[in-house]
């Protein structure tokens, strides 16, 4: 059924479902982040041997047919499995019960930064080496970006609005944002949002090599210490993979059918640099905007903001432009010494999960709400004039009344959503 909009309807958080390199559900992965607890080794998708830079964060231990049909297991890759996986967890998590009743009223805002890109890389290789005969009939379905928003309609039932958003590392905060916004349009009672990406592949991996954007542990260190975001001595990123699924639904009906609820959705800011395809704006001018926009929109007080999981890569240009960022929205309560914004940089354990990324965090982010405890941002020790952040080195319990999570895309995409504390009114 089409509702009026109303933009000062309630969304909430009533289910998480993740696959990732630090867990393959939320509560080994809430753990792993709380423990501090690497999800980063050797890559074994492929040979590392001719590369200078060999870490990335896999997935481990995950078995697709647990998940989804095993036909379409067998023509779909691993980005589908992962977000099909995290979205099927969400739902269940949630306890809501999507049926013949209400599944026209269950959308599904499901991203991917870059789709099936495996599917075209072995496809292509048949191609080239066995003929255009022998190119599989079923790959172009399931290889586009969206594709999994696709497969998840089809694997759980929910049939209404359905899209799939694509801005690069942003990609998953804007999909857990537009979900939020969808009901508070009328579109739907509920929403599967997220995201997922697999990029672990050697093109990819060769690409951002030669763009210099690949960091090193420190020297000596063990390979763990690779991502270690606004840390002085930080000199790139890591590459990560998997998805993060947030169950979204309108308040009242959370309320009605007694749902557990993990956090409210309050703020959504999005906006572009028009700078650059890679470098982020200078002064982080995009990402402040967008913050500002998230702050903004329902009014959310910028001094009640407790902690901000941010983009948080670990290269030298983009950590400093987002500490501006911040300062620019948030002024000196941004500072080390202040003690008062809480900066949690879960990308220090997981790598950089593209597109999935901002799926992954956001689950992150509505834990530290749900659970008052704020993620330590694994290997950071040095500390870096260019971000001057308090950037939470161990895991905190403290107040977390409202939360940020910040995210930052090749071609100056700049997200943010922010999530509140659910107390019960």
């Amino acid at each position: 059924m089409l509702r009026s909009p109303d933009h000062t309807r309630r969304v909430v958080v009533t289910g998480l479902g993740v696959i990732s390199p630090v867990g393959n559900d939320k509560d080994a992965a809430w753990t792993n982040l709380v423990e501090g607890h690497s999800g980063l080794d050797v890559l074994t998708r492929f040979d590392v041997t001719p590369y200078e830079h060999k870490a990335g964060g896999e997935v481990r231990d995950f078995e697709p047919t647990a998940w989804m049909d095993a036909k379409a297991v067998r023509r779909s890759e691993r980005e589908m499995h992962y977000g099909v996986a995290a979205a099927k967890q969400a739902v269940a998590d949630s306890g809501f019960e999507i049926d013949d009743a209400n599944r026209t009223d269950v959308g599904v805002v499901f991203g991917s930064g870059a789709g099936g890109q495996q599917l075209m890389i072995d496809n292509f290789t048949t191609l080239v080496e066995r003929g255009p005969n022998r190119v599989q009939p079923t790959f172009i379905a399931n290889a586009l970006v969206d594709s999994t928003s696709g497969m998840i309609s089809i694997e759980t039932g929910a049939i209404g609005h359905n899209i799939a958003i694509v801005s690069a590392c942003s990609t998953g905060t804007h999909n857990v944002a537009e979900g939020a916004e969808a009901i508070r349009r009328g579109d739907c009672i509920a929403v599967i949002s997220g995201s997922t990406e697999a990029p672990l592949l050697e093109v990819a991996h060769a690409g951002f090599t030669n763009m210099r954007g690949m960091g090193s542990p420190r020297p000596g260190e063990p390979l763990q210490t690779v991502s270690r975001p606004f840390d002085a001595t930080r000199d790139g990123f890591v590459l990560g993979e998997g998805a993060g699924s947030l169950f979204l639904e309108d308040l009242e009906l959370a309320k009605k059918r007694g749902a557990r609820i993990y956090a409210e959705v309050v703020g959504y800011g999005s906006a572009a640099d028009g700078w650059d395809m890679i470098q982020p704006i200078e002064g982080g001018t995009g990402s402040a905007r967008a913050m500002k926009m998230a702050l903004q929109r329902r009014g959310v007080p910028a001094d009640e903001v407790d902690m901000i999981n941010p983009h948080g890569t670990s290269t030298p240009v983009g950590d400093a432009r987002e500490a501006e960022a911040v300062w620019a929205v948030f002024g000196d309560r941004s500072a080390r010494d202040r003690r008062s914004l809480g900066i949690s940089g879960t990308k220090s354990m997981t790598g950089h999960m593209m597109g999935a990324a901002g799926a992954f965090e956001a689950f992150a982010t509505v834990m530290a709400v749900a659970e008052q405890t704020v993620p330590g941002t694994l290997n950071y020790r040095d500390f870096d004039p260019a971000c001057d952040l308090w950037v939470v080195d161990e895991t905190v319990r403290m107040p977390v009344r409202y939360a940020l999570s910040n995210n930052i895309g090749l071609g100056g995409h700049n997200g943010a959503v922010i999530f509140k504390r659910y107390d019960g009114d």
